[in-house]
């Protein structure tokens, strides 16, 4: 099975519905080419202080949620829903939530980031995530007529732990919709992306936000499309915009007969390392 996938850059902004109508607009330019699974990146709605981003928070039925899905509806494509801010009952904290809708309208499945961006890092990369969200705890695997999509978040990539956890449950392909600093994703983006795709032997979708978010706030961008072997098929320029691709889930399953790495895993535990 093959189809076009494509993944949006966006500049989110403090302004909630420019950002909310500037990815609507991305979305239906992607299904509009013929894009059968479509991506959006992390804190599709607003970037700016944590307090108001706890304000902004709702339940997974609030009207924010219920727009994505009525944007997967509109187009009848599979959308992943970059992430939002999900309201916790009772907790001044929030998830950090990416939700995936199907082409009727259905909310498939939801994913609370687990590794949360606690980092000192100097050039405007000084983050403290932990301070308005709460970690989620249980990985997900969403099964779809475009593929078992394993999701996951932003920092997430830097915990291939994870990734073979999703890839141990029959994970075809992997989302990472993010907002990578400037300094770290020159250096780590795209060699990370492409390690996770390699060694998870699946088909990766890191739509990425782009630009001068805030006063205070750039985010990298270079948003990519990457096959199981490594390769990035599609990378979106220094701007808004989309990048497509094919994803061919056959080259995935001939790729795992010819290289059957997953196969050779032999679980090992820090416990069983022999030091001298």
């Amino acid at each position: 099975m093959s189809y076009l996938a494509a993944v949006c850059q966006l500049t989110t902004t403090m302004d909630v519905e420019a950002s909310l109508r500037e990815a609507e607009a991305l979305v239906g330019r992607a299904a509009g080419v013929g894009a059968k699974l479509v991506a959006l990146p992390e804190n599709v709605s607003y970037m700016g202080t944590e307090e108001q981003k706890l304000a902004l928070a709702e339940p997974l039925e609030g009207p924010t949620f219920a727009r994505l899905g009525a944007l997967a509806k509109k187009h009848g494509i599979w959308l992943l829903g970059g992430t939002l801010p999900e309201k916790i009952e009772g907790q001044k904290k929030a998830y950090n939530t990416s939700t995936l809708w199907a082409p009727d309208g259905r909310r498939v499945a939801a994913y609370r980031k687990i590794h949360l961006f606690d980092v000192e890092l100097g050039e405007g990369a000084t983050h403290k995530e932990s301070s308005s969200v709460e970690a989620g705890v249980r990985p997900v695997l969403a099964e779809t007529d475009v593929g078992r999509i394993g999701m996951t978040v932003c920092y997430d990539l830097r915990f291939p732990r994870l990734y073979r956890a999703l890839v141990e449950k029959g994970a075809e392909i992997l989302t990472v919709p993010a907002a990578f600093t400037v300094p770290t994703g020159r250096d780590h983006w795209e060699v990370l992306l492409r390690a996770r795709a390699i060694e998870s032997q699946c088909f990766v979708l890191a739509p990425g936000q782009f630009g001068k978010n805030t006063p205070t706030r750039q985010t990298f961008g270079r948003s990519m499309i990457i096959d199981p072997w490594g390769t990035v098929l599609a990378t979106a320029p220094d701007k808004v915009g989309i990048a497509f691709a094919e994803i061919d889930l056959s080259r995935l399953e001939s790729l795992r007969k010819n290289l059957p790495c997953l196969t050779h895993d032999r679980p090992l535990e820090a416990s069983m390392v022999e030091t001298f």
